[in-house]
């Protein structure tokens, strides 16, 4: 199998900095313990997120949505286009203020009931990007279709299910028949 073709690769606003420091500083002040603790929240608050921003990255190639994300522990996902099921845009009065957008990626089969398996805030012109991911995914889909001429019709697969069902049906008889004997 080939390596991957990358067909874009976001890039994130830095105003999404300020973003996550005015979270850090919300979550200070309610939690009234971390008031004092300003002094050394907004220096290593900085520190942190400008580095954790710097080192984000998200690709989009022909097959997948490769993200990249983290400081001390560095998380690399590979989403397999052809399992993401919707691209969720979510813009709250934070992002609204400073204009950015948050991009949701879900999948099927996600083992995450609480939401998205990944979640990106800041993209640079997020819906383009995500009217590009979604476009990829439709084209992969489209050239698989293509590379399977000889896949049955639908109705094929029905009659051969229906037949399997059949042959499952018949062997539960013989069994209970055996079992009925005894």
């Amino acid at each position: 199998m080939s390596e991957p073709t990358t067909v874009r690769e976001a890039t994130f606003d830095p105003k999404v900095k300020s973003y996550y420091m005015l979270g850090l500083l919300f979550i200070s002040v309610i939690s009234i313990i971390g008031i004092p603790l300003l002094v050394i929240t907004v220096p290593l608050g900085l520190l942190f997120v400008g580095r954790w921003v710097d080192r984000l990255r998200c690709v989009l190639t022909d097959r997948t949505l490769e993200i990249e994300k983290g400081i001390l522990t560095r998380t690399e996902s590979t989403i397999p286009l052809e399992k993401i099921t919707d691209l969720q845009m979510v813009q709250g009065p934070i992002m609204r203020m400073l204009g950015l957008r948050a991009f949701k990626v879900e999948t099927a089969g996600q083992t995450n009931p609480a939401g998205a398996m990944m979640m990106l805030v800041g993209i640079v012109d997020a819906p383009e990007f995500r009217r590009a991911v979604l476009a990829q995914r439709d084209r992969l889909a489209a050239s698989a279709e293509d590379a399977a001429p000889g896949a049955a019709p639908a109705s094929d697969a029905r009659a051969d299910a229906d037949g399997v069902l059949v042959e499952i049906r018949d062997a539960l008889l013989r069994i209970e028949g055996k079992l009925d004997r005894s």
